[in-house]
């Protein structure tokens, strides 16, 4: 039986596993999607080196820039990003080769582009972990300028005091990447002026439990767009099915 799986630390809120393995079992494919939640990253060659069968691998938070050390060929896509969340695992008699690619760009580009309108021009990256890179260069590639938000002052960045009602007004596209307002945390949301959006503002929330997060249910009262991350981790886990095929 061919095996996939997710790799990451801690892996208890895991979409992919139920995803892959509904899919499998709907499909009557002959596989199964296994969880790695391995505490250090140099635990991941055991996990190539115990499983023959592996086809492929997702990789997770805190991960996905670590792994691009253990791999033989990156996407210049990835590369580009700085990220890597799809591992291929090419056999070749007792030869291993892994490659790695970035499934989160495709899926948030997809997911985003619909509700895009001519005067969103530019947009503000809430958070600065490994999403938010691929993020920032989604969006880049949609043809919006970023600016990246952050807790503490550092280069290329300005901090959540430093918003107000011009930067809503100029970068009206506003993406969480951080995991503020994710279950169990229903209760909290960025610290942002919510009282300065517009009708004119997209709010796109990476995170997708709850449903509706407080951060979009703050945008939707002003007047705002607003959008979970479910349909990107839908389509970005049918483009890692790509990668791996």
């Amino acid at each position: 039986m061919t095996k996939f799986g997710l790799v990451g630390y801690p892996l208890g809120h895991s979409f992919s596993r139920s995803f892959f393995n509904d899919k499998f079992q709907g499909e009557k494919i002959d596989a199964e999607y296994l969880n790695f939640e391995i505490p250090s990253i140099e635990q991941f060659t055991e996990i190539i080196e115990t499983h023959p069968e592996l086809k492929g691998l997702n990789v997770t938070i805190p991960y996905k820039q670590q792994v691009m050390d253990y791999l033989d060929e990156v996407s210049p896509e990835a590369r580009a990003i700085g990220a890597v969340n799809v591992v291929r695992v090419e056999h070749n008699g007792k030869n291993v080769k892994l490659i790695g690619f970035n499934s989160d760009v495709i899926g948030f580009t997809q997911s985003i582009e619909p509700l895009l309108r001519t005067h969103h021009k530019k947009a503000l990256i809430l958070g600065t972990g490994g999403a938010s890179k691929a993020i920032n260069y989604g969006l880049k590639k949609l043809g919006l300028e970023t600016l990246f938000v952050s807790r503490s002052k550092r280069d290329n960045c300005i901090t959540y005091e430093d918003i107000n009602a011009d930067v809503l007004k100029e970068y009206e596209v506003i993406v969480n990447c951080s995991p503020k307002g994710m279950y169990p945390h229903t209760d909290e949301c960025p610290d942002i002026p919510y009282e300065h959006l517009t009708y004119n503002n997209l709010l796109y929330d990476l995170v997708y439990n709850p449903e509706e997060t407080l951060f979009m249910k703050n945008g939707k009262a002003h007047g705002a767009q607003v959008k979970n991350g479910l349909e990107m981790l839908i389509l970005q886990a049918l483009a890692s099915w790509d990668f791996w095929n």
